[in-house]
């Protein structure tokens, strides 16, 4: 089986076998390493005796052996033996789809945001540690020892495998959020590997972000980033030529983009604007918007933008946010102006490709060449996709001839 479609199947398949687990034994923190363990054991056989006709079960059947054994150990160590545990092996997985309720398990309150975002990134979203330590620009030792704290104090607390109920969901909804939000970006622009998109990731991340939207029809936010995610997924397929190298957004085809995905998108962008609760989700989505309804680049709106952009820094002021309005405000004022506002950010984000690319861009529309491929060389050096950093490279060499 190629290799990435193996990566995809065991993404796809540990939520639900961690979820049969932490459901029937409730040790959320043994159930997960035993999974992680199941799924190396996976991606090391199945490509030499084939794909199982039960993925799922296989990979259930082994996770439930390696808990039995983490039990024996700790029941030895505390000379005792938890029998009926050890009895008791489930041998299906259940068809509810118990993912939602991860999601909040992880985002248990005893948690810090930063934890429950590393956990549940861990546990639901499939991301490896190194993955996620690039997301949160820590070291990977850093990153495990948080998981694994986490993990300990999720077990401490007595946290119960269920959804939380709607008083205490709301609490922990912005956590949640804010995971499906990393997961969907980390597979829409992955931060490392050969492709640019991890396709499996961003369907996922709708997919649970639509589950999330059953729970909470009501809350402007759950639309807002699903609407964002269906807007931005909308261009996936322009987004690359054949080779694989990223296309900009001023140069793709938007004939390409899925118009289904962008009515769904505009529709719900309205309908969370009308209610006049805009929050950072739904004014992304917005921007989204305003770049998916123009027929070409030269035809976007880029006032309109900019004006989105400060009302979204206003609520919810980052570094991220300030490097899209300089951008925009390069699109009205001209590369100068965006330049002048980059240079601000050096501090928050000089450690980003997305800086010195952005910067690259501005320069070389600004006519200083020598400067902007200065800078194509710094955002390859720093990019961590090999597509990126191929295409950073390739422009690069584009403006040295």
């Amino acid at each position: 089986m190629e290799q990435r479609r193996l990566a995809e199947l065991l993404r796809e398949a540990a939520p639900r076998v961690l979820a049969s687990l932490t459901r029937r034994y409730g040790r959320f923190d043994a159930a997960e390493d035993a999974v992680q363990e199941a799924l190396i054991a996976a991606a090391e056989q199945w490509p030499r005796t084939g794909v199982p006709d039960a993925p799922r079960a296989w990979l259930l059947a082994v996770a439930s052996r390696r808990l039995v054994d983490i039990v024996r150990s700790e029941s030895a160590r505390r000379g005792r033996e938890e029998r009926v545990f050890l009895e008791q092996t489930p041998t299906t997985v259940s068809d509810t789809d118990d993912t939602l309720a991860l999601f909040f398990l992880c985002c248990h309150p005893s948690l810090s945001a930063p934890s429950q975002l590393a956990l549940t990134l861990r546990a639901v979203g499939g991301l490896t540690t190194a993955e996620i330590a690039a997301a949160f620009l820590v070291p990977e030792a850093t990153m495990a020892q948080r998981i694994s704290r986490a993990k300990q104090t999720v077990r401490a607390a007595g946290a119960r495998f269920e959804l939380p109920a709607p008083a205490e969901r709301g609490e922990r909804l912005a956590v949640v959020l804010q995971v499906l939000y990393l997961v969907f970006n980390e597979g829409y622009a992955a931060s490392s590997g050969a492709a640019l998109q991890r396709r499996d990731l961003a369907l996922e991340a709708i997919r649970i972000t639509r589950l999330l939207r059953e729970a909470a029809p009501r809350d402007p936010e759950v639309a807002g980033l699903l609407a964002l995610e269906l807007l931005t997924d909308a261009r996936r397929d322009a987004r690359t030529d054949a080779d694989g190298i990223p296309v900009a957004l001023e140069d793709q085809d938007r004939s390409l983009w899925h118009g289904d995905q962008i009515d769904e998108g505009l529709r719900l962008v309205r309908e969370g604007l009308a209610s006049g609760e805009a929050g950072p989700y739904l004014l992304q989505a917005a921007i989204a918007a305003a770049h998916d309804e123009a027929p070409d680049d030269a035809r976007t709106d880029w006032r309109r933008i900019v004006a989105l952009y400060d009302v979204l820094l206003r609520i919810s002021p980052g570094p991220v946010a300030r490097l899209g309005r300089a951008i925009a405000i390069s699109r009205v004022d001209g590369p100068r102006a965006g330049l002048a506002l980059l240079d601000g950010l050096a501090g928050e984000l000089g450690g980003s490709h997305r800086l010195d690319a952005a910067r690259a861009r501005l320069l070389e529309l600004d006519g200083r060449i020598a400067d902007s491929i200065a800078a194509y060389r710094a955002a390859a050096a720093k990019a961590g996709a090999d597509a990126e950093r191929r295409w950073l490279e390739r422009k690069a060499e584009q403006l040295a001839t």
